[in-house]
């Protein structure tokens, strides 16, 4: 491809529309292309400058000017190193592990807040999250930067949600809802294998998923603060999962 058409299809996947028709998605600076190329995904094409081709020894990288890869990225500053990445296929949710812990995701919209929730998976070992297929997209390229090289080691499924963790429920697992009005989380034994769901902080978690048969937990409240973000909730709920768990 020519410098030009290359930063034709690199700039096309800024836009969700083009990341989907193409199968293609932008991993970059430094920091993550190292985890990617830990990761083992596959990578299209790798762009860099020279001198961070030369500082990370990227053999097989476009060089280009700074200027060129500036173009290329969506970050603010420090595009040095621009990857192209090929998405993994989709993979069915399957059964779950006696000791299995999976975080749902209902109605989150905020890439930030998606890629910082798969980073504290990642801190507490859980290795699936389930989200609503009208989530926010794992690959956008905000949440790829916020989950600071979680997405290579966390895998996202897109479901009807209600239907996959009633699924989930049936066959076996302790099913939590987190809502503000639940029993404090802190005095609630909790069982494993176990599905957590959490909402957005503006809509909450939907109908559908409420009406199913879950146990409702609540982070307590001290302060007047009306609500947590999404991603503090779920750190605080892994916290004591893990704590319940017996785990170092």
């Amino acid at each position: 491809m020519s410098a030009k058409a290359d930063l034709k299809l690199v700039r096309s996947l800024h836009q969700k529309k083009y990341r989907d028709a193409e199968g293609l998605f932008l991993v970059q600076g430094p920091k993550l292309v190292a985890e990617l190329l830990a990761s083992g995904w596959p990578v299209r094409t790798l762009y860099a400058t020279e001198a961070m081709a030369d500082r990370m020894h990227l053999r097989d990288a476009v060089m280009l000017p700074p200027h060129e890869l500036e173009r290329m990225g969506t970050l603010e500053s420090g595009n040095a190193v621009v990857a192209v990445v090929q998405r993994p296929a989709p993979l069915p949710v399957g059964a779950m592990h006696a000791d299995e812990l999976v975080l749902a995701l209902d109605g989150i919209a905020d890439p930030g807040n998606l890629g910082t929730v798969l980073r504290i998976a990642d801190w507490f070992g859980v290795r699936r999250v389930l989200c609503d297929r009208g989530s926010v997209e794992a690959f956008n390229p905000k949440c790829v930067q916020a989950s600071m090289g979680a997405i290579f080691r966390v895998t996202v499924h897109y479901v009807d949600l209600a239907g996959e963790v009633e699924r989930l429920r049936a066959a076996g697992a302790a099913l939590y809802l987190a809502s503000m009005e639940g029993r404090n989380v802190f005095s609630e034994p909790l069982k494993r294998p176990a599905v957590l769901v959490l909402g957005s902080e503006s809509h909450g978690v939907s109908a559908e998923v409420r009406a199913l048969e879950a146990r409702t937990i609540a982070i307590p409240r001290v302060g007047a603060a009306e609500s947590l973000n999404v991603a503090v909730a779920a750190s605080a709920l892994c916290m004591e999962f893990t704590r319940q768990a017996g785990t170092p």
